[in-house]
């Protein structure tokens, strides 16, 4: 199932969207696809490295790394409507509910399933002490074919702005949060992991691409 939070425009140029790909986290299988209508102006990424513990003075440890940083990655999108009602039918399945849907679409990726929540009810009923959370699936943050992250979504903010005669909005702004997935979350057999991987091999191929730089370039001619 393919999701557009907010379709463009009818007849607009077709573009590179960045957006949520939910796949099965046992066999990639994919679920669903929540592409954003407008790819956000600016994508801020924080990395928190994972460094060694130890108290200061421990020479042994000063330039050990225990594991990938904790990146996390906050994007505003908007969402709008406005262009496809003066086009489209109200009453066409594009239209009738507004951004529900699209909302719907990220919003459940936050939530588990009312099956489940049934689900653990009815085995904390019959007497089962303890009910193990049933995992997810595997969501992947897109932004372009070099950028694919297995994430979890962290924060989700959505401010609706306008809406229609039957109160369904037709424009909003989502503020997303998301923490990207690394071998110090998943299993190192989990999907999301080989995801990681290859992004983070990835990375390092395109770091090899720098140019040669002299040290003149920086003031000096040696080190040491």
């Amino acid at each position: 199932m393919s999701t557009v939070l907010g379709s463009g425009f009818p007849g607009s140029p077709r573009l590179v969207r960045s957006g949520i790909v939910v796949a099965d986290s046992q066999t990639l299988a994919i679920q669903r696809i929540i592409s954003l209508q407008y790819n956000p102006d600016s994508l801020s990424r924080s990395l928190q490295v994972r460094g060694t513990t130890a108290e200061a003075g421990d020479r042994l440890d000063a330039l050990r790394l225990t594991g990938p940083p904790v990146e996390t990655i906050k994007l505003d999108a908007e969402m709008d409507l406005t262009d496809q009602m003066e086009v489209l039918d109200p009453q066409s399945d594009e239209l009738k509910h507004g951004l529900y849907p699209a909302l719907a679409a990220l919003e459940t990726l936050i939530y588990p399933s009312s099956a489940q929540i049934q689900s653990d009810n009815t085995l904390a009923q019959g007497g089962t002490i303890e009910v193990a959370p049933m995992e997810a699936p595997l969501a992947l943050f897109v932004w372009s074919a070099s950028r694919i992250l297995p994430i979890r979504i962290t924060e989700l903010s959505i401010t609706e702005e306008a809406f229609d005669r039957n109160l369904n909005p037709i424009r909003a702004k989502v503020s997303l949060g998301m923490r990207v997935l690394s071998v110090n979350d998943l299993n190192f057999d989990h999907k999301g992991n080989s995801i990681f991987l290859a992004h983070l091999q990835q990375k390092e191929t395109l770091a090899g691409k720098i140019g040669p730089v002299s040290l003149s370039a920086l003031g000096i001619t040696s080190i040491g």
